[in-house]
């Protein structure tokens, strides 16, 4: 019996239209959590890995999903109906425009018998982002760190193969190692992805125990990274070709490190400006006096002229967080003039004059 389109759709639990990154996020996700590795002994999640494995090795492939979503059947199969002459294709189909008549028929007159294996469109192997956790000082001054990231390698047991080690795969019996089989159809000769190999023109007759014949492997990887001075929280760092490895010589994809920054209890960060609160009283405000004004290199000595308001910035320029591009910002000292909450009876008296003279 022909398996309905939509399983191994379901199998991924994504959406006949899912994009190949849509695919390949969920499959590594699912491949995760039912490895044998991490089930050991359960042969349920075992089968579910395996089926997990077929629904990606077809999906993830553009030729294979292409034949799998026209012809409805998870190996392509189609037949010929002798009460109507022609042919009878399981599941839905749509010969669309007469442009694609040669990709999905695969020859012409007899064409298909000596049409070679297509070969695998080489792919880019998927991005990663992994977050790294900070200090507000260390934000400001940079450093150096080493970050766990979980990857997907080529199997370290069998190199990729998929096959035990001191074996290799074995040329498929039944395309010849095409990846493709034929059938002459009248004036036509269809071709269809082998069933047995699946397009891939190789079968693994001893799987390795390692990978159950993925041929990939999940580890844990540390890389070393520098977070440049002045990095804000969000920061996103590119590590060139250290994502997921590519398939079928694709290149690798990138490694993003976010950067996740503290709060800090001193400053209020402004672009590269710092701002930080100074208290001043409302004598200091009117008459004028010095403060001061702490910033990540020391304290600064700073004039608060007479007449200073509430909330009144002054600038110290080249003391605040380093610019990626080079050259440091501000620190910007917010005047908080103070109010006091209790008077002694000399300060009332005080306070009582200049508010006649006021």
């Amino acid at each position: 019996m022909a398996t309905a389109a939509k399983d191994l759709y379901a199998a991924l639990g994504v959406s006949k239209g899912a994009s190949a990154d849509e695919i390949k996020k969920a499959y590594r996700k699912l491949a995760r959590e039912h490895h044998p590795d991490k089930n050991p002994g359960d042969a349920a999640a075992e089968a579910r890995f395996k089926e997990i494995q077929t629904a990606y090795d077809v999906l993830s492939d553009p030729e294979k999903r292409k034949a799998y979503d026209q012809f409805g059947s998870a190996d392509g199969r189609r037949g010929f109906d002798p009460r109507g002459g022609g042919f009878n294709f399981e599941g839905d189909f749509n010969i669309g425009d007469l442009g694609d008549l040669g990709d999905l028929f695969g020859g012409i007159f007899g064409r298909g018998r000596g049409a070679g294996r297509q070969r695998a469109q080489a792919e880019r192997g998927a991005d990663l982002e992994v977050q790294v956790n900070l200090s507000f000082e260390d934000s400001l001054r940079g450093i150096e760190t080493k970050i766990p990231v979980d990857v997907e390698t080529a199997c370290r047991d069998c190199g990729g193969s998929g096959a035990k080690p001191g074996t290799s795969p074995k040329v498929c019996p039944e395309c010849r190692g095409r990846g493709v089989v034929s059938e002459a159809q009248g004036l036509f000769a269809l071709s269809q992805p082998c069933p047995r190999c699946r397009g891939n023109g190789t079968v693994i007759e001893d799987p390795c125990p390692r990978c159950h014949g993925s041929g990939r492997d999940r580890r844990t990887k540390r890389y070393s990274v520098k977070i440049p001075a002045g990095v804000k929280d969000g920061t996103r760092i590119r590590l060139k070709g250290k994502g997921e490895a590519g398939s079928n010589g694709g290149p690798a994809g990138d490694l993003f490190v976010v950067t996740r920054v503290a709060h800090s209890g001193t400053y209020e960060r402004r672009g590269s400006d710092l701002v930080v609160d100074v208290p001043v009283s409302l004598a200091d405000a009117a008459l004028g006096t010095e403060v001061e004004v702490p910033t990540p290199e020391g304290a600064v000595s700073l004039k608060v002229p007479a007449g200073s308001e509430h909330g009144k910035l002054l600038r110290i320029k080249g003391r605040g967080a380093p610019k990626l591009n080079g050259g440091k910002g501000d620190v910007l000292a917010r005047l908080k003039l103070e109010v006091p909450k209790r008077l002694n009876k000399k300060q009332r008296e005080l306070y009582e004059q200049l508010k006649k003279v006021s």
